[in-house]
């Protein structure tokens, strides 16, 4: 019979499994519901997750371990499994799983200190799902933007409006970007005329990322799933825009940085507060102070300094995103999208 701690790590594994499975990634979804059985039969991979047994779900330990041995893939220490991960050049044709397994034995004491970070993930195609809810702010307040965002991570998606968007039928964006998001969107109704200038571009995190440094690079990397190649090659495109304009991302607690933020409205500039799957990272004390703190900046606001609330964050299958303009303060749900970004339905 399995213990309390090993039932609860074979149910997270498990049920990250059937995510990756939903959300496209084969690869993913074959190793951890191998990773499963293993921590079943008390394996390697328990032996390594042990320690992390009590973590709750939102510690990610599933995905903290997927993450530490595409680092050591990337790096070029597993040569055997980068031959089934498409980022390395390889390509998922027979079972993985030996090789993952032998992997984990050789590397138990590099992978267990990976294992203390904390999930980064800075998916850039969110960037495709928060355009209309940008857009419609600086078409309503007809101001230009300032842009403060909460676990933010690298700043990338702080760089939206430098990304060209392919729509169905039309376009947004310079024609000439890094970055171009292709096939995100399943409607193209959004409020596209509106070139919106962004005058102030701010973010926070507990522990953020530099774009200009390799080894935060290659954490950001190691944590885009192996086998989905295009999202490998936008977090790198995003890359080399985050090195061309400046979005400085400051180490502090959201609550704490939002309030001072925050603390007294800025005439001439619509502020635009934003997040994208984040909030279930918040404690919940924090979690009521950052409503708290915009609703008391909202109380403020007026038609010469507008505040406007703008997040992604999980509706089911689905994410949403809302959005709030003060000072009417009426919220509204404008999209809804796939969790990295695809499937984009515009509401608004």
């Amino acid at each position: 019979m399995l213990s309390e701690a090993r039932t609860g790590v074979v149910t997270h594994l498990r049920l990250q499994a059937r995510w990756c499975t939903g959300l496209g990634s084969p690869l993913y979804a074959g190793l951890l519901d191998s990773a499963a059985r293993d921590v079943e039969s008390q394996g390697v991979v328990w032996d390594v997750l042990r320690p992390y047994a009590d973590r709750p779900p939102a510690d990610a330990v599933p995905l903290r371990l997927m993450g530490a041995v595409h680092r050591l893939v990337l790096t070029g220490a597993l040569p055997e499994l980068a031959r089934f991960y498409p980022s390395a050049g390889g390509e998922l044709r027979a079972d993985p799983w030996p090789a993952f397994r032998t992997a984990v034995e050789a590397e138990r004491e590099a992978i267990g200190r990976l294992l203390d970070r904390g999930v980064q993930t800075n998916e850039v195609a969110r960037s495709a799902a928060l355009l209309g809810g940008f857009l419609l702010v600086a078409c309503e307040t007809e101001l230009p933007l300032r842009l403060l965002e909460i676990g933010a991570s690298a700043g990338l998606n702080l760089r939206w409006d430098h990304y060209r968007y392919e729509m169905p039928t039309r376009t947004w964006g310079d024609p000439g970007a890094s970055l171009v998001l292709r096939g995100c969107f399943e409607t193209d109704e959004l409020p596209l005329d509106v070139r919106p200038e962004v005058v102030e571009r701010r973010g926070c995190d507990r522990a953020p990322l530099d774009p200009s440094s390799a080894n935060d690079r290659l954490t950001l990397m190691s944590y885009i799933w192996a086998d989905q190649r295009e999202r490998f090659v936008a977090l790198g495109d995003a890359l080399t825009v985050a090195r061309q304009i400046p979005a400085p991302v400051e180490a502090a607690n959201a609550a704490d940085w939002l309030e001072e933020r925050l603390s007294a409205p800025v005439v001439g500039a619509a502020t635009v507060v934003f997040h994208s799957i984040v909030l279930q990272y918040l404690t919940a004390a924090d979690r009521e102070r950052v409503i708290a703190a915009l609703h008391t900046a909202g109380a403020r606001a007026s038609r010469q300094a507008p505040l406007a609330y703008l997040r992604m964050e999980p509706g089911g299958a689905q994410t949403e995103v809302r959005l709030t303009i003060w000072p009417d303060g009426r919220e509204r749900l404008v999209a809804t999208s796939g969790f990295h970004g695809r499937g984009v339905r515009w509401l608004g």
